[in-house]
Formats: structure tokens, C-alpha cells, sequence
């Protein structure tokens, strides 16, 4: 199956590198795992789209702020497991598309898990725009 297109509110399997790995040097994430994409832009003159996705993850944030609960109707549209999930918001991967680091999701022959529904991904968006605005949200560049 071909890699689908950059759109907004895609959910897609990709190799995360966390923030504090990549402070530790690090240029790869560790673990695939489900990321939205929250911004898919095309600069002018340039032939790539550049995205930003957030990732998901079972761990509870430290600061609730910092992270949006999925909704379990949500994770099961998704095709997501049914342990607790968070979007973590204060964080995030750039990239130019494709990249290297979207995966094939385990035991499918597909890169994505389908799009959060849109009031949804509007409240994701809208938290991390605030986040990013405040100077709370990082990106790690991935170009």
C-alpha cells in the first residue's frame, strides 16, 4: 500500500524521537507508535510538504496540561488499543513528507490509522497552538 498524502488530523505510525532523546543525542526514535498531524504545509519553492505530527501514548503526562485524554470511541475508530491514551500536546516532531520514519503499522499493510474526528482534532489543535504560542510546546526538526 502506497504512503497516503500529509492531511491534518491523520493518524499515522511513525518512529517518535522524544524531545529529552534527542537532547541525549539521539536521531532516532525508539519505538513507532501512533502521531496526528496536527500542521502539513508546503513552503513556496519548495517540492516537499513540511508536517508536524504529536504523539500518542499510554503513559499519563506529568502535567495535565501538557496532554489531551483520547476518548475510548475515538481509540476504537482508530483501530487503537483500549488502555488509556494521551495526545501529548507540549510536544512535537517537524518534518518534510514522507521522511524516513513513518512505519507500516504492525500486522497491517497500511501507514495510517485514520483521521481523529474533527471537533476532536479541533480541541488537539487549538491546545497546542495556545501551548505553542506560550512558549510552552517544543518541536524537534527531523529534516
Amino acid at each position: 500500500m502506497a504512503i497516503p498524502g500529509p492531511e491534518a488530523g491523520l493518524v499515522i505510525s511513525y518512529a517518535y524521537l522524544w524531545h529529552h532523546e534527542h537532547l541525549a543525542g539521539h536521531e532516532e526514535g525508539r519505538k513507532n507508535r501512533p502521531a496526528v498531524i496536527v500542521l502539513a504545509t508546503r513552503q513556496p519553492g519548495r517540492e516537499f510538504i513540511e508536517v508536524t505530527v504529536l504523539p500518542i501514548t499510554h503513559r499519563r503526562p506529568d502535567n495535565p496540561d501538557w496532554a489531551i485524554e483520547i476518548p475510548l470511541p475515538v481509540k476504537r475508530h482508530l483501530g487503537l488499543d483500549d488502555t488509556r491514551s494521551w495526545i501529548v500536546i507540549a510536544e512535537g516532531n517537524d518534518f518534510l513528507w514522507p521522511g524516513y520514519d513513518i512505519r507500516k503499522i504492525p500486522g497491517a499493510d497500511r501507514y495510517d490509522y485514520g483521521f481523529l474526528p474533527p471537533r476532536f482534532f479541533d480541541r488537539v489543535v487549538k491546545a497546542f497552538d495556545a501551548l505553542r504560542r506560550g512558549g510552552n510546546a517544543r518541536t524537534v526538526s527531523r529534516e
